[in-house]
């Protein structure tokens, strides 16, 4: 009896890391003082040294049932985009610029090339966010895991000087929503969307006129990283005064997390085209309209305050990152909470 007999196979292990090394390697920053394949990943702060109070902030998270698309399609390459955004969506969120990642995948058995096409995934998301993949795990675990399935999560540290942390504090009346775009349903409510629709090969392939995509595709496309977007904002000289990643329970639950007490959001459902893949969702489901707009992000995928003074400015630098935003209502004076008209 050996390790490999009771379904453990390092060499498939060694495997693994040789051939994600390549897709690793292009996420690389000068900070970065270590090799893939040691005990741990150092990174150097001597860079941040002239803020003048440098902040860590961090993000953790997976990617939860998304993945029994991926499964089902056999498609592995952009799930670890979805990873690295739902981390680094948040810590762009405070202010923060991320500054590396690192993954934990858990597996029922090792495939070296489809770890290798998962980690190419989180590597792109890494390059997307400028951030370092610098670690990570390969667990095979078997007996606990399926032998064709997986788990996916991650862990990224970013940076931000104190004075320029996003908090919502100074929010004002009269003051400026500005959503940007998602690119569909992200890594949200997955649930209820495996309800929804029938998960089988010929559901997920077959092709919609009004998604201009199959429903597989339109279903796992990655989710959005607005990182550069973000940048893109402050270095237009623009304060963003709060700002909110629309997650797991969607407008309802999200946007009142960047408000203060005694500021309260108020949102046209108008101001902006939901994406024809909620229409559709909502449509098969029978699913009510609060609902929809308490579980996904209904084409918004990032909402930021800023004064009206601003706001052209703010959408000026959103375009010129190369995302698409909307001018989606404002901030008034009442109870913390968000109306959706």
């Amino acid at each position: 009896m050996d390790y490999k007999n009771a379904g453990v196979d390092i060499e498939a292990g060694y495997k693994s890391v040789e051939l994600m090394k390549k897709h690793v390697q292009q996420t690389m920053r000068p900070e970065v003082l270590t090799n893939l394949g040691g005990f741990s990943g150092a990174f150097s702060m001597e860079k941040f040294k002239d803020m003048e109070k440098p902040t860590l902030v961090s993000g953790t998270d997976g990617v939860g049932t998304k993945l029994k698309l991926a499964f089902l399609l056999d498609k592995h390459d952009t799930i670890g985009i979805d990873c690295v955004a739902m981390c680094v969506n948040d810590i762009a969120c405070a202010g923060g610029e991320p500054l590396f990642f690192l993954d934990y995948i858990a597996c029922g058995k090792n495939f070296p090339e489809k770890i290798a096409e998962i980690v190419s995934g989180v590597a792109k998301g890494c390059i997307q966010s400028d951030a370092a993949l610098i670690g990570g795990e390969t667990a095979e675990m078997p007996g606990f895991y399926p032998e064709d399935e997986y788990d996916l999560a991650g862990f990224a540290v970013g940076v931000v000087d104190e004075k320029d942390i996003i908090t919502g504090a100074d929010l004002s009346a009269g003051d400026v929503l500005i959503g940007i775009a998602s690119s569909g349903v992200h890594s949200n409510g997955f649930s209820l969307v495996r309800k929804i629709f029938k998960m089988d090969k010929e559901t997920l392939n077959t092709y919609h006129d009004e998604l201009g995509k199959t429903l597989g595709e339109a279903l796992l496309a990655p989710t959005k990283i607005y990182v550069k977007a973000l940048r893109s904002v402050k270095e237009a000289g623009v304060r963003i005064k709060a700002c909110s990643h629309i997650t797991g329970g969607g407008f309802y639950e999200n946007v009142p997390r960047m408000l203060p007490e005694g500021k309260h959001a108020v949102i046209e459902k108008g101001s902006y085209e939901v994406p024809p893949i909620f229409k559709m969702m909502a449509k098969e489901g029978s699913v009510e309209e609060k609902m929809m707009y308490n579980t996904y992000n209904m084409g918004i995928g990032m909402v930021l305050a800023v004064a009206p003074e601003d706001a052209d400015k703010a959408m000026g630098a959103i375009a010129a990152a190369g995302e698409i935003a909307y001018v989606i209502g404002e901030i008034e004076n009442g109870e913390k909470g968000v109306t959706l008209c």
